[in-house]
């Protein structure tokens, strides 16, 4: 794997923590009385606005993909923080025990990358962004089904397998999107 994949993803991921920390400086944590099913409703939606938009080539909000990219990332984060610290959907997080959260998921997440990336070659990089975007719906797809089982499975991966997936998938979007640029 190339350092210039490992700047391009720290580029990319700085934007999103921007993002998240603003978000918390304006809303608070009011994202932890959401159920993980409607997280994942969040992520459909915004995934269902670019597959739209990339569809139909019309963007009539006018809104930039890159933030709806950023925006399944943060949701993603969200999604984990949920499963992984459950304390009853307190509301109250302090700022700073989110913002060491948010960074603990994603450098376990960007660790993921990493290691796959080394075993596909960095085959993203000859991936259509539109592909980002589908792989993104069927692993929403999977861990609606996931959810609908109660979290079991019996051969997959589990929840935190798919939303680590649909990060770096969002990721690469954003990559991609700023080469193209």
């Amino acid at each position: 794997m190339s350092n210039k994949t490992s700047q391009q993803y720290d580029q990319a991921l700085n934007k999103c923590k921007e993002i998240f920390e603003k978000k918390t400086i304006d809303y608070g944590t009011a994202w932890r009385i959401l159920r993980p099913q409607s997280l994942t409703d969040q992520i459909f939606i915004k995934a269902k606005r670019i597959r739209s938009i990339e569809v139909s080539n019309e963007n009539a909000v006018g809104e930039s993909l890159d933030n709806e990219y950023i925006g399944i990332y943060n949701y993603c984060v969200m999604a984990l923080i949920q499963l992984l610290h459950n304390t009853n959907f307190e509301e109250n997080i302090p700022e700073a025990q989110v913002i060491d959260w948010y960074g603990e998921i994603t450098a376990q997440t960007k660790d993921l990358m990493l290691k796959k990336n080394q075993d596909y070659g960095e085959a993203w990089r000859e991936m259509r962004v539109s592909t980002y975007t589908d792989l993104i719906l069927m692993k929403l797809l999977r861990i609606r089904q996931i959810e609908d089982n109660e979290g079991k499975t019996l051969v997959s991966e589990g929840l935190d397998a798919n939303f680590q997936d649909m990060m770096n998938y969002a990721i690469f979007a954003l990559i991609r999107m700023e080469e193209a640029a």
